[in-house]
């Protein structure tokens, strides 16, 4: 590594990429530069913001074509639509999020001559766990690709044959249900799991799990993901390589709801199974209402805090589907194996993620509820 190098995270104000930018930003001997629309919330000073919009072809060529300094990239930018799971099978989507990577590499590479290393993101849905909850587990990085269409193909492709002759290397993670403090994330579901279980609780209920059947599963902290992608940026080991990524453990919803009825001074409930991405739209006049009273800088708008972070936990928790479900693990021995060694207790996890909400204020401490 040179004195000092330069990442350039794209999506800084996703829960991926606000995570890795106040990785790196807190790094001795790197420069980071966060892309995003909006400017990220929750990132300590010291780093730089630029806003472009990644499908405008010339507004691309203009802010990346005059980035010299650059060596390293984190590209976790997504393009979702509206109702989010169906959108995964829509082929212009696909081309789209396709699109908007080639934005920022084209430019990028010619005006970076140090450019050294790109990370991309995948995820569960490169096994196809989308379409068929019934994959052999765990899930290996060397496996043959699972034959559905997937824009996942299309930008690993495209970095795979434009590595050999561009000086620098790439890196795919493929990441587990991330938990993180991003606002507005459709792929988020903190925020929408936090909404249900305040309003409840403002009503004097008890924390009910909304989901279906039990399955065994895996999550990763945001954080550990900053972790792991500044390792990728340097190690020798992550060169044009794909590495699944997780926390280290295996849980199950219903077994650590208890730690969010915890976390929020809930007692836990029967089950009430329901589609939060119709059961809660209906009650954002409840919610903007709670954020006035409780003097909260959480956004009164389900936009603006839970993105599509409902129909995303609906999804989570195999709501609507019938059980029993098998498991849904990947093996994590490669990364491992390659250096890569952090990892995080789930329920730890959880238990940071809603005393950091509460500390910054997006949720009412449980001592201010009457």
């Amino acid at each position: 590594m040179s004195a000092v190098d330069t990442v350039l995270v794209i999506g800084a104000s996703g829960v991926v990429g606000q995570a890795v930018l106040r990785h790196f930003a807190g790094l001795p001997g790197w420069r980071a530069i966060g892309v995003s629309r909006r400017r990220p919330v929750n990132v300590p000073e010291g780093f730089t913001h630029v806003s472009v919009d990644l499908r405008d072809r010339a507004a691309c060529e203009a802010c990346f074509g005059a980035m010299r300094n650059v060596s390293h990239v984190v590209y976790a930018a997504v393009q979702e639509s509206q109702g989010l799971v169906a959108g995964w099978a829509d082929q212009d989507q696909m081309q789209l999020n396709l699109q908007m990577l080639r934005n920022v590499v084209e430019p990028l590479e010619r005006a970076a001559r140090g450019l050294r290393h790109i990370s991309i993101l995948q995820g569960g849905k490169a096994y196809g766990i989308h379409l068929d909850p019934h994959i052999k587990v765990p899930a290996r990085e060397r496996w043959p690709r699972h034959p559905h269409a997937n824009f996942y193909w299309l930008q690993e492709d495209y970095l795979r044959e434009r590595q050999p002759s561009s000086g620098w290397y790439w890196t795919v993670l493929r990441p587990r249900l991330v938990f993180g403090d991003g606002l507005g994330s459709n792929m988020n579901p903190l925020p929408a799991i936090a909404v249900y279980a305040s309003l409840l609780r403002e009503q004097g209920l008890p924390l009910t799990y909304p989901g279906g059947p039990p399955r065994v599963y895996q999550a990763v902290d945001a954080d550990l993901i900053g972790q792991a992608c500044a390792w990728a940026a340097t190690s020798p080991h992550s060169r044009n390589e794909i590495f699944n990524l997780a926390n280290g453990d295996e849980f199950v919803w219903e077994n650590v709801w208890p730690v969010i009825a915890e976390m929020m001074e809930m007692d836990v409930g029967e089950p009430s199974p329901q589609l939060l991405a119709q059961t809660m739209p209906p009650q954002e006049a409840a919610w903007a209402d709670l954020v006035r009273r409780r003097d909260l800088s959480a956004p009164a708008s389900f936009k603006q805090f839970v993105g599509q972070g409902f129909a995303y936990a609906d999804f989570q928790f195999a709501t609507g589907i019938q059980g029993p479900l098998p498991a849904s693990l990947v093996s994590t021995i490669k990364i491992r194996q390659a250096g890569f060694t952090a990892c995080m207790d789930t329920e730890d996890m959880l238990r940071k993620w809603f005393r950091r909400y509460q500390e910054l204020g997006w949720l009412a401490r449980p001592r201010d509820t009457p």
